[in-house]
């Protein structure tokens, strides 16, 4: 999984460490460490013992933020495919989209609200319970970080939570969750940007804050909001077509009459290599499959009498859908089914052929080419899965 590290699972959902986590870990370790040995009483290996601690609560911070979003979007009865910990913090990978804008908002909001509680939490252990000063200070450290978690997290642009909510109530107002993602993204790319010019302008001393880490999660928040905007781009242009509009117009499709003579002169000899073609009856209906071995296992004296009835195959297996259906939709069955090809049929059962990812391409190139458009990569769409990060 990307080079990701799995360590477990945490109630049943599939934990992984990026490598990258190490990094931060040491360095927040050295850090933290190294302040607590100039200006505290903790002497020889201490301080960084405390550092490391304080460092592994910070993550479990940002663990508990994305157990958050996990488990609010479990009772919707969303799979959460994994939690990774990663250099910009943590990240929790959903199966799907939420199916209203409530339920979005929800998820999105949840992860920010837990910061907020562990903030609400360590402030009052400082408060009200006396502790020894090293502790103190890792106590005082974890309610500012959860602070800063949930404030950063907010900020209105994807993938932050707060352009998961952004997204979520543009969704509401309009009716049209790519819409909602499409704004989120932009004004995320609008953050990254200023980001990415704030940190550059911090790291020449032109102005006195930002740094070459700002640089670095600005273009972390560019990059990842651009993918979901071209992404939430291609899902609305899918919406707008059918499975009639993309199914291959030569499709294997041959009648159960047919004379395996026949079958091989007009579909198999100097035609596309099919393996395997749907046979129908005379009105069209589905009626079963036949596999091209089927034929070159049948002696060619049977040829002239046999029919392709005689060699088709149950038809139980067959994947299909409507005619009618959303492109977009037909997308997901394929990715999350993992079909190599559907099936399309009318309302009375016709078969019209066969829609695969290739003809879906092909489909929405032809279209950019007439539109003058820039073409969009289908995977974008296809391999989707929610993230929430901070």
């Amino acid at each position: 999984m990307n080079g990701n590290i799995r360590v477990g699972n945490l109630f049943g959902i599939p934990f992984y460490i990026n490598p990258s986590w190490f990094l931060v870990l040491g360095l927040m370790t050295l850090t933290y460490g190294g302040q607590l040995a100039y200006t505290t009483e903790l002497r020889g290996i201490f301080p960084w013992l405390v550092g490391l601690f304080a460092s592994l609560l910070l993550f479990a911070s940002v663990l508990a933020h994305e157990l958050g979003h996990s488990f609010v979007a479990i009772s919707q009865g969303i799979q959460v495919k994994s939690i990774t910990l990663f250099i910009f913090g943590g990240l929790a990978s959903l199966e799907r989209e939420s199916k209203s804008p409530e339920g979005a908002f929800s998820v999105a909001i949840a992860g920010p609200l837990v910061s907020i509680i562990l903030f609400g939490v360590f402030t009052a252990i400082q408060l009200t319970i006396p502790l020894p000063f090293a502790l103190s200070l890792v106590v005082s450290l974890l309610a500012y970080i959860n602070l800063i978690l949930a404030l950063f997290n907010m900020i209105p642009g994807l993938p932050l939570d707060g352009g998961n909510v952004l997204k979520a109530i543009v969704w509401k107002i309009t009716g049209n969750p790519q819409k909602g993602v499409i704004f989120a993204g932009r004004v995320g790319q609008l953050f990254g940007w200023t980001a990415v010019i704030i940190g550059a302008l911090g790291t020449l001393g032109v102005i006195p804050f930002g740094s070459f880490w700002t640089v670095f999660i600005g273009w972390f928040v560019l990059q990842n909001a651009g993918n979901a905007a071209q992404s939430a781009q291609l899902e609305d242009k899918l919406n707008h077509y059918t499975a009639a509009d993309a199914f291959t117009k030569e499709s294997p499709v041959v009648k159960e009459t047919l004379t395996l003579r026949e079958f091989a002169n007009n579909h198999v000899i100097g035609k596309q290599p099919w393996r395997k073609f749907l046979v129908v009856d005379e009105n069209g209906i589905l009626s079963g499959v036949m596999d091209i071995e089927d034929l070159r296992a049948t002696s060619t004296h049977l040829w002239n009498e046999s029919t392709v009835k005689d060699l088709m195959k149950s038809k139980d297996d067959v994947k299909t859908v409507n005619d009618s259906l959303p492109l977009l939709e037909v997308v997901k069955i394929l990715e999350l089914q993992n079909q190599p090809e559907l099936t399309v049929i009318k309302d009375d059962g016709t078969v019209l052929g066969l829609i695969e990812k290739k003809s879906i391409m092909e489909f929405l190139q032809q279209q950019a080419t007439a539109n003058k458009q820039p073409k969009l990569s289908l995977e974008k769409s296809a391999e989707k899965a929610e993230s929430y990060s901070n």
